[in-house]
Parts: C-alpha cells; structure tokens; sequence
C-alpha cells in the first residue's frame, strides 16, 4: 500500500487515537533507540501517516529520517520525506529528497508531480514543466499531471493554455471537481463569464458544501449584473462559513450598488468584526453614511479607517471633504494636506486643497495648489477655469488670459470662457479683441448677453460698442 493513499493505514494490531500519540511516540523513539525496529516499522509507519494527518510535521520527519537511516534505499521513505518537508515549506531540502527518491525509483509517477510542485514553489518554472511533461511520456492521460501542468499555465497567466489542459482532465474525468474549480478562475479572468459561471456551477454539484464555490460563483454574477443571485450566492457562501468576511464584504457591496443601504452597513460591519484589519470594510460604512448624509457617522468611520491604516489616502480625502461640508475647514485643510503627502500626483487632492484655500481667502495660495493640478491633469478644464477665475479676481490679467486660453483650447465651445476672455480684455483696453470674444460667446451660448448687459450697461450703451458688434446683440 502506498504511504500516502487515499484511504486510511490498516490497523488490525491495534487502534490508536489521538489523545495517546504522545505516548505512542515515546514507544516508537524507543524501539528505534533499541535497534529492533523490523518486527514495528508498519506502526512507526503508521504513526508518521498520523502526524501528518495532524500537522505534526517535525515529529514525522524525526521517524522519517530514523527510518532512513536503517533503510537509506527505500524511496518511498524519501518521498515521505519530501511530502513533510514540503509542508515544512523547506522547499530547498525537499527537492533533494525527491531527487533522492528518484534515483531510487526513476519513474515512479507519484514521486515527479509532487518533486514538480516542489520546483514550482522555488519558481524552478522550466524544470517543473518537464518534470510534468516527463510524466506525461511515461503516462499520457495522467490527470494529476495534467492538472498541474494547467495550474503551472494559470499561475504564470498563460490563461488560455490553462483552459486546455484543464479541459483535458475534464473530458477524461468529469467529476474531477478541482478542474471546474481552476476553469472558473480562468474564464472569469479572460472574461468569458457564461463559461465560468457555468464551470462554478459544475464545480459545486460535486462539491456543495465549499463555501469558495459559491463565492467565487457571485462574483462572476456580480459581473454579470445579476446582483440579487450574487447576494444569494454570498449567503449560501456565509451558511457555510460564517466567518467568511469577504463574503460578508462582497455581499455588502452588492447590497449598497442595489441602494439597500442598511443591510450594507449590517454586512461591513460583520465584515469588520471578523476582520479586525479591514480598513475598507469600514470605509465602505463612512461612504453610505456620507451618502446618507450622515456626516458625523461617516467622519467617526473614516477615522476608524485610518486608525488602521494611517497611509489611507482615500480615506483622508473623503473625511476631508465630509469635514469641509460641516465647516470644520482646518481640518478638512489638514486631510487634504496629508492626501496630498501620500499621493504627490492626486489632482483631486490638488483641487480640493486649492477649493478650500479659496473659500478660505488664501487665494494666493489657492493659486499654486491650483497651478499644481492642472501641471498634473493639463486637460482639466474645471481646474483651469477656476485659475482663470481666480487670477482675474487678483487683477492678473495675463495669467488670466493664458488660464482662459487653456479652457477654449479643452472646449472649443465654452462660451463662459470666451467671455471671462472678454472680461479681461476690456479691463486692458483690447476692445477689439474683447468684442471677438463677446461675439464667439453669444454666438455659442445666446443667454451670455443678459449677463453682459448686467456685468457692463455702459459699454453695452456705447456707440462704438454697437458698431463694432453689429446687429448681433440685438438679434
């Protein structure tokens, strides 16, 4: 009987449970001390199978390595331990042990796929994938084999390759549930999500009581739009494993997209207790809550957030905005600064930092935050127009004018533009070029010569004005 089989060592002499191992060892450890260790080689056999089965890895490779010291030509005993050393995540040493093996049993098929997920875990790629292949010359419809060869493909995103050696173990082998499994991550990630939907489902018929099946089963429909089936999947995910808090996350953001609020809320919080570092989780509540309109909730969630993680830089942004919406503009300035700090290039920050600067009166200030969003984003035109602005405002005129320039060159049919452009060119006495300007806004936005003749009854009164402008204003 192989070492590892399925099923479990056969134990006619005697039945040993769990709670006597310790004992059990101690016997063992003595009859290897003694020598006389041939009449009891299948118990400590059996007892090495126990440990592993009981994550007692270092007391297996103890026996393993006892074992191989009398019988330094068994393979199978340096398979056994390669097997713990790799649950030792010893990966060097377990190499060695089944190349030890090998060169004990050359083709023994077992051996090669578990030495190749070995060189696959030292990122031994190429060699991993001839030691596959070398088992696919000596068995050609080796399932495991194949499987693997489709994980190796998968995990380098070699996806399409992937689906082929994974649809091969499922032609051979239809209830092989591990394969629809991989398969669903493949299509679900080349975006073919008919397929993969229809993969997680086959996965879970063999296997309904895997809460990653269901999962994995609502993301693919959350993808799809079908977010009252995502939800369902969520929970049956739940049923199974209460504790899954990214199922409780998932099922929250399906909840919120769907606007039932509340029951996002119930989710992310059930998130966040299992989770105790999960700053998104509490993100998400500050963001319904602020969408609520409940800006204290949110800013005591945002700050929450942070506590986590005191890096978040969304997190600060949004608490600064929820800040600056209830007055409490040092702070929200102070958010927005620290923003700014974490994301050097965050041209949202930039303009909330230059918005509030304005509103605050420190317009010079505003200036360079606004000049430093749009050196990042050069075709924002909201942020260009509100420099404009504000240079007009400070009685810079040329600035002005190159600000407004850089709003008609994004919207060639801003009117607005052309006519804060007009504005700044009557102040210096350009009236040509300022009745050019007025005559591109009327023409783009007809409403614009109301505002005019609020902004400028004398000029619009003046002689000149009508003949330069023509009938245009009068149409």
């Amino acid at each position: 009987m192989s070492f590892f089989d399925s099923e479990p060592p056969h134990q006619e002499e005697f039945d040993l449970p769990y709670e006597n191992l310790d004992a059990e060892f101690a016997y063992c450890k003595e009859i290897l001390e003694s020598g006389y260790v041939y009449d009891s080689v299948e118990r400590i056999e059996d007892l090495i199978q126990i440990f592993i089965e009981a994550e007692r890895f270092a007391d297996s490779l103890f026996l393993i390595e006892e074992l191989i010291k009398i019988f330094p030509y068994n393979s199978e005993y340096w398979f056994k331990k390669g097997i713990v050393l790799n649950s030792l995540f010893r990966f060097d040493q377990a190499l060695i042990a089944f190349e030890q093996s090998l060169s004990l049993n050359p083709n023994d098929i077992e051996t090669l796929i578990d030495k190749a997920i070995t060189e696959e875990n030292l990122n031994l790629i190429t060699l991993s994938e001839n030691t596959l292949n070398k088992v696919l010359e000596l068995d050609p419809n080796n399932d495991d084999a194949l499987f693997s060869l489709g994980l190796l493909n998968q995990r380098s995103s070699n996806l399409n390759k992937a689906i082929e050696y994974f649809q091969k173990v499922a032609e051979r082998d239809n209830e092989y549930a591990e394969v629809y499994y991989e398969l669903g991550f493949c299509y679900e990630n080349t975006n073919q999500l008919e397929k993969a939907l229809e993969s997680y489902e086959k996965f879970l018929e063999l296997d309904p009581y895997n809460p990653n099946g269901w999962y994995n089963r609502g993301i693919v429909l959350v993808k799809m739009g079908e977010l009252e089936m995502a939800i369902n999947s969520y929970e049956l995910a739940i049923s199974i494993n209460e504790n899954f808090s990214n199922a409780w996350y998932n099922k929250g953001n399906a909840l919120a997209d769907l606007g039932k609020l509340q029951e996002a809320i119930t989710c992310f919080k059930k998130a966040f207790e299992i989770d105790k570092n999960d700053e998104t989780a509490v993100y998400n509540i500050a963001n319904i809550y602020e969408e609520l309109d409940d800006l204290p909730s949110a800013i005591k969630y945002y700050s929450e957030s942070i506590k986590i993680n005191d890096e978040y830089y969304d997190a600060y942004l949004s608490r600064g905005f929820c800040y600056d919406s209830i007055g409490k503009y040092q702070l929200a300035l102070k958010d927005f600064n620290k923003a700014i700090s974490l994301s050097k290039d965050s041209v949202e920050a930039w303009h909330a930092k230059a918005d509030l600067e304005y509103s605050l009166g420190k317009v010079r200030e505003s200036i360079l935050s606004y000049k430093e969003a749009v050196r990042i984003d050069p075709n924002n035109y909201e942020i260009w127009f509100n420099l404009a602005e504000t240079y007009f405002e400070l009685g810079e005129w040329l600035d002005a004018l190159t600000a407004f320039d850089e709003c008609i060159k994004i919207n060639p049919k801003d009117a607005t533009s052309f006519y804060g452009k007009a504005k700044v060119n009557f102040v210096l006495s350009r009236t040509r070029e300022a009745i050019e300007c007025l005559k591109s806004a009327f023409l783009i936005n007809p409403a614009i010569k109301t505002e005019f003749e609020n902004d400028y009854p004398e000029i619009r009164s003046s002689k000149l004005f009508k003949r330069l402008l023509g009938e245009s204003l009068d149409k």
